[in-house]
C-alpha cells in the first residue's frame, strides 16, 4: 500500500519542494486533483469552467512491480457541443530494479520542462499554466513509450524514453506543436522519438533541470521529410520567503517549407509553420505567513515571452500576432499545502497593430489529494 501511494505521488510530483510549492505525498491507491476557474477576459463574457477533474489509480503487484494511471476529464462534459475531453494521460508499469536503474513502459508523460510532469494546481502560481509550457512545450504531453529512470549519486536523477512521435501535418502557426500530439490513440509508429531529462536536486530548495525531445514527424506526407528537436533548461530556487523559477525552451523544425507547401496543395491554406519557435519565462514570488491563518500566502510576478514563428522557412513571412509576451501578477493562498486558492491579472500582448492580446482577471481553486 505504501508503494502504491508513493507511485501516485511520484507520477505527478517528480520534485520534492517546500510547502506552498509542491503537494504533499499523503496519497493512497486512489488520488487526484481538480481545477476550477473563473476567467474574465476583455471584450468577452466571464467564463466559469471546471477545467480539470483528474483521478490517479495505482496498484503494487509486488515491491518491485507497480502500476500507475491517470484519467483526466476536461471542461466537465464530453459532447459535440463542448470542448470537453476524456483522456488517459498515464498508464504505465514500473519495474523497480535498483535506485539508479529502473524500467517503465506504457502511456508516459514526456519528461520535458517543469509543468508537464508536475501540473497539480498547488505546484505552480497563476490560475492558468504558463503560456510557454502550453504553446512552446505542448503540456500536457503524453504518449505511448518505454524507457529507464533512476536516481544517481551527487543529487542527480534522470528519465529517458523512446516514445511515439508528433504528427507534423497538424502543427500550426498559433499553437505550434500542440495539435500534433498523437496521445497514444492508434498513434502512427513509423517513426519513434527519443526524449530525456536530467535534474539536479542535491541542494535543499534548488532544482536544476534540462530536457530534450527529438524525432521525425513526417509520416502524414511520405515525400516530405520533417523532424522536430526541442531543447529546454529550467531552474527553481527557494530560500526562506523568496522563490525564483525560470525556463527557456527552443524548438527546431526541419522540412517546414516542404510541409507548408504540401498542406497548401491539399487544403488551399498554408499552416505557415515556423522552422524555429522559442519561449522563456521568469517568475519571482514572496511567501507571507499571515496570523492567525494556518498556511502561506504567496505574492508573485511572472514575465513570459514566446514566439511560435521565431524563424520562418524561405518564402514564408511571420505574423506579428504570434510574437507575444505576458505579465502575470497575482497571489496564491494555501489553506493547506495541498489546496490552492488563486487570483491573478494577466496582461497579454503581441506585436500586431491590428489584433490585440486581451487582458484578463482570473480566479481559481485547485487541490491535490
Amino acid at each position: 500500500m505504501l508503494l502504491a501511494g508513493c507511485a501516485a505521488a511520484a507520477s505527478a510530483q517528480q520534485t520534492p519542494e517546500p510547502a506552498g510549492d509542491a503537494a504533499t505525498s499523503r496519497t493512497g491507491p486512489i488520488s487526484g486533483y481538480m481545477d476550477f476557474h473563473v476567467n474574465d477576459a476583455q471584450h468577452a463574457d466571464p467564463v466559469l469552467d471546471f477545467h480539470r477533474f483528474v483521478l490517479l489509480f495505482t496498484h503494487s503487484f509486488s515491491e518491485r512491480v507497480r502500476f500507475v494511471s491517470e484519467l483526466e476529464l476536461e471542461h466537465a462534459v464530453v459532447s459535440p457541443e463542448t470542448d470537453g475531453e476524456l483522456e488517459l494521460e498515464q498508464a504505465y508499469v514500473d519495474f523497480l530494479i535498483s535506485r539508479p536503474f529502473n524500467l517503465r513502459a506504457g502511456m508516459v508523460l514526456a519528461p520535458v520542462g517543469v509543468i508537464n510532469e508536475r501540473h497539480e494546481p498547488p505546484v505552480f502560481h497563476g490560475v492558468e499554466r504558463p503560456f510557454v509550457e502550453t504553446l512552446i512545450i505542448p503540456t500536457t504531453w503524453f504518449g505511448a513509450g518505454a524507457g529507464v529512470h533512476g536516481e544517481l549519486r551527487g543529487g542527480f536523477r534522470y528519465r529517458a524514453y523512446a516514445m511515439e512521435t508528433l504528427d507534423a501535418a497538424r502543427f500550426s502557426a498559433d499553437e505550434g506543436l500542440r495539435e500534433g500530439r498523437q496521445k497514444g490513440a492508434e498513434a502512427n509508429g513509423r517513426h519513434v522519438a527519443g526524449t530525456g531529462r536530467v535534474e539536479y536536486v542535491g541542494t535543499p530548495g534548488l532544482v536544476l533541470g534540462a530536457s530534450v525531445w527529438s524525432g521525425d514527424t513526417g509520416f502524414a506526407f511520405p515525400r516530405v521529410d520533417t523532424g522536430v528537436t526541442l531543447a529546454e533548461a529550467d531552474g527553481r530556487w527557494r530560500v526562506g520567503e523568496f522563490a525564483l523559477r525560470g525556463l527557456y525552451a527552443h524548438v527546431f523544425l526541419d522540412g517546414m517549407e516542404d510541409l507548408n507547401r504540401a498542406v497548401t496543395r491539399i487544403t488551399g491554406v498554408s499552416p505557415n509553420v515556423a522552422e524555429q519557435m522559442r519561449g522563456f519565462y521568469l517568475e519571482g514570488s514572496y511567501f507571507i505567513v499571515p496570523r492567525p491563518a494556518p498556511r502561506e500566502v504567496a505574492l508573485f510576478l511572472r514575465y513570459e515571452n514566446f514566439d511560435t514563428q521565431y524563424r520562418m522557412p524561405a518564402g514564408f513571412a511571420p505574423l506579428p500576432a504570434f510574437d507575444r509576451d505576458a505579465w502575470i501578477l497575482g497571489a496564491t493562498w494555501f489553506p493547506d499545502p495541498d489546496v490552492a486558492v488563486k487570483v491573478d491579472y494577466t496582461v497579454l500582448r503581441n506585436r500586431s497593430t491590428v489584433i490585440d492580446g486581451p487582458n484578463s482577471f482570473n480566479v481559481g481553486l485547485g487541490w491535490w489529494f
